[in-house]
């Protein structure tokens, strides 16, 4: 008996130190991966953002765009990557950026990080559309993300042959659109622009 629990107590042991260097390793490549695709994963930035670079760099994380958004749309991210954590973003799915009139966000930003820019000059993303899963190609007459567009067919339209057109010079990548659309996983998704842009 105490043969077999010595045996056992054995290959646990062994089996523990064969498994901690392959889950740290893992753990390592996992951090890492976040680190480095971090600008290109799905974080939306309040109006009038710099660039992601320039962005982390200049916001100070100090929460007057997060105090001042009369709609709610801004919150500070929660992640495990320093250079992101309490960053302020909008995530489409919970609230939209409606696009205020006051466009206070930009007003109270101490650092820079959120420049002043004309209403019609925002570019917060840009929507994509996904055909595959749109209830219009299932033969449902859904109109939603085009109804509730703040900027209407500049921003968004249905084709001649009914289907969802994104018009990348209107959009503001507000994500009303995203909010609206009923299907899971969402038919338009606000995407960062391209660092380019």
């Amino acid at each position: 008996m105490s043969d077999q629990t010595g045996r056992r107590g054995f290959f646990k042991e062994a089996l523990n130190q064969i498994i901690q260097p392959v889950a740290e390793f893992l753990d390592d490549q996992i951090g890492e991966r976040i680190l480095i695709d971090a600008p290109d994963r799905v974080i939306l930035r309040p109006p009038g953002a710099l660039p992601e670079p320039e962005f982390l760099e200049k916001c100070h994380r100090c929460g007057n765009c997060v105090k001042n958004c009369p709609a709610n749309a801004i919150q500070p991210l929660q992640s495990q990557v320093p250079n992101l954590a309490n960053t302020p973003y909008i995530a489409p799915d919970e609230q939209p950026c409606v696009i205020c009139d006051s466009l206070a966000c930009m007003y109270v930003c101490p650092s820079g990080a959120l420049q002043i820019v004309y209403a019609e000059d925002i570019r917060i993303g840009l929507a994509v559309f996904n055909a595959e899963t749109c209830l219009r190609t299932k033969e449902v007459a859904c109109t939603y993300c085009v109804d509730t567009c703040p900027i209407g067919e500049e921003a968004i339209r249905l084709t001649p042959e009914g289907i969802v057109e994104v018009i990348d010079s209107g959009c503001t990548g507000c994500g009303v659109c995203q909010y609206a659309c009923p299907t899971v996983p969402k038919s338009i998704v606000v995407k960062p622009l391209p660092l380019s842009s």
